[in-house]
């Protein structure tokens, strides 16, 4: 072995002289003349060659310095260099070898020929490499031929997924995302093995989306895990991931999944161009970011996609027609498009009886009303007596308190968002103390000093229910802007701002768009089958067709029994 080492020495060092080819070189016009090659890039591969071969390009025999070669490769040329020690060179400019710690280069020597495996620590898997650097010690320099890259990447890494490069970038981009690099002296082509091994968590259920019944199994933060969770259920050949890059420098894998003979394509293809004109530094917020550059652009409080962190609700909606965008690094997926009522239905509906699901969608439906227009229609009550039902005179108060009742209406609302984001930051062991503090000490003593009466406690209390029980978080917090809205216009202009504000935001809705398709359907346009599955939870074998909205391939989700 140490023999091995000084003939590689000796060659490298003759292989740095001016004009002196190495002593292991062949001239390119005899090699070619041996193999039947040609030199010629188009005529690579010879006729009735089955194995990858990569393309021969003429080089230069006269080498310069390794720093000028570094230069020339990171300007035009974007190749990766011929010389390892150009290579571990240029490792150490751009990477950071030798000084980031997780950047790891083993070198070894293969057949009698010297080689490096360039990975990420942490990144990799290192038993698979153990495992083919094992195997490639047993090589010895005969079993190499004069094209060793051929040899290494058709009989002796054994690794399941391996695939030639030939660009510098590229390359990096790859062992930046967890792959590793084999890099072969006098080769100017790498061998990138699929070796990745991601720090992640199990796929827990999410704590947004429970149901009684069903799946307790959720997106994670891993890319291939997530895909993984949604081809379980969907063993359809024609399920569709692509692969895009987002990000200059976080190269954040974007994957994009559909069903090719039921998703519309231009849908499809709207996505991706607008994702591909996405130019960033990086999307470290992965999926909220992509989704304010290509569908939430301004400042309209209201999702104009859906998100959702279960398997089978994205399974659901691509079997629907819809499509879905995996982010890197994210455990959400986004739906496209989506309406305001895809935001208000929630998988339990679907775990239980038809009869069941919809009177569960129906005391969602009352919960999300009242969050919005429980607070200003009891305000202007209280300003307009004349305007309540006599059935109703139970309802004002008895007492005003020694605030105006706008004002304390604001300041619950300010209140009920401090706990919400105390709850968020506050350890789950704290969280029971922290639920005390605020109903008892805070709500309780606020009413029996006269700050805030019972009545304004008690309907926030309701309108926040409601904003929880909606199933969109996002949702939730936009309704919640409009209801503050809404009780300033009521309390500045009473009937006239109440009717004209609740105008204005229906009319807000009933304009936008997602990827061109109308947010307020099936209401605006009118859709009466499509508002009847809305409004009542259908049995399976009555869903018999994919809502318009979508525009699918195949309307009918089963054969016709008529």
């Amino acid at each position: 072995m140490d023999s091995m080492r000084d003939r590689e020495k000796e060659q490298g060092e003759s292989q740095g002289n001016e004009g002196a080819p190495p002593a292991s070189y062949v001239p390119l016009e005899r090699l070619n003349e041996e193999t039947g090659f040609s030199s010629a890039e188009e005529n690579w591969p010879p006729e009735g060659t089955t194995e990858w071969q990569p393309p021969r390009k003429t080089k230069d025999r006269n080498r310069k310095s390794s720093s000028s070669s570094s230069n020339s490769a990171s300007g035009a040329d974007a190749g990766i260099p011929d010389r390892l020690d150009d290579v571990l060179e240029r490792l150490r400019n751009e990477v950071g070898y030798g000084v980031s710690f997780d950047v790891v280069v083993r070198e070894m020597v293969f057949g009698g020929r010297r080689a490096a495996f360039f990975f990420m620590n942490g990144l990799s898997m290192g038993l698979l490499l153990t495992d083919i650097i094992k195997r490639l010690t047993y090589l010895q320099a005969e079993d190499l031929s004069a094209d060793a890259f051929h040899d290494f990447f058709n009989h002796y890494v054994p690794a399941s997924q391996v695939s030639p490069v030939t660009e510098w970038n590229k390359m990096l981009t790859s062992v930046l995302s967890g792959d590793t690099a084999f890099l072969i002296d006098k080769e100017t082509t790498a061998l990138i093995i699929d070796a990745k091994n991601f720090p992640s968590r199990g796929p827990d259920e999410p704590t947004i989306e429970r149901v009684v019944r069903g799946s307790r199994d959720g997106f994670t933060e891993t890319l291939m895990v997530n895909i993984s969770l949604v081809r379980r259920r969907l063993r359809d050949p024609q399920l569709r991931y692509e692969l895009l890059k987002v990000g200059e420098r976080t190269q954040t894998d974007i994957c994009v999944a559909y069903i090719d003979d039921l998703a519309d394509k231009e849908l499809v293809e709207s996505i991706k161009d607008k994702i591909k004109m996405v130019h960033v530094d990086g999307l470290p917020l992965a999926d909220k970011q992509l989704e304010e550059a290509t569908v939430q652009r301004g400042w309209n409080p209201y999702p104009l996609v859906r998100y959702s962190e279960r398997p089978d609700v994205v399974s659901a909606h691509l079997l629907e027609g819809a499509v879905a965008v995996f982010v890197d690094t994210s455990p959400s997926v986004m739906i496209l498009p989506t309406t305001f009522f895809d935001l208000v239905q929630h998988a339990e509906e679907n775990r239980q009886t038809p009869f069941i699901g919809t009177y569960l969608r129906w005391v969602r439906f009352i919960g999300i009303f009242a969050s919005l227009f429980l607070l200003p229609l009891w305000l202007m009550f209280v300003l307009y007596p004349e305007l309540k039902p006599a059935a109703l005179n139970v309802l004002g108060p008895q007492e005003t308190g020694k605030l105006p009742l706008v004002l304390q209406f604001l300041m619950v609302e300010v209140g009920v968002d401090l706990m919400r984001l105390a709850s968020v930051h506050t350890p789950s062991t704290l969280a029971t103390a922290m639920s005390l503090v605020a109903a008892i000490m805070i709500g309780d003593i606020a009413v029996k000093t006269g700050f805030f009466i019972n009545e304004v406690i008690l309907y926030m209390a309701i309108a926040a229910i409601g904003m929880f029980a909606t199933p969109s978080y996002e949702l939730g917090l936009a309704n919640r802007i409009v209801r503050l809205l809404l009780i300033i216009v009521v309390a500045a202009f009473r009937v006239p701002g109440f009717v004209i504000a609740t105008t204005a935001v229906i009319m807000m809705l009933s304009m936008q768009r997602s990827f061109n398709r109308p947010y307020m359907w099936p209401f605006i346009p009118f859709d009466p089958r499509a508002v009847w599955n809305i409004i009542v939870r259908q049995p399976v074998l009555k869903n018999r067709t994919r809502p318009n909205l979508l525009r699918p391939q195949q309307r009918d989700k089963m054969p016709r029994t008529d």
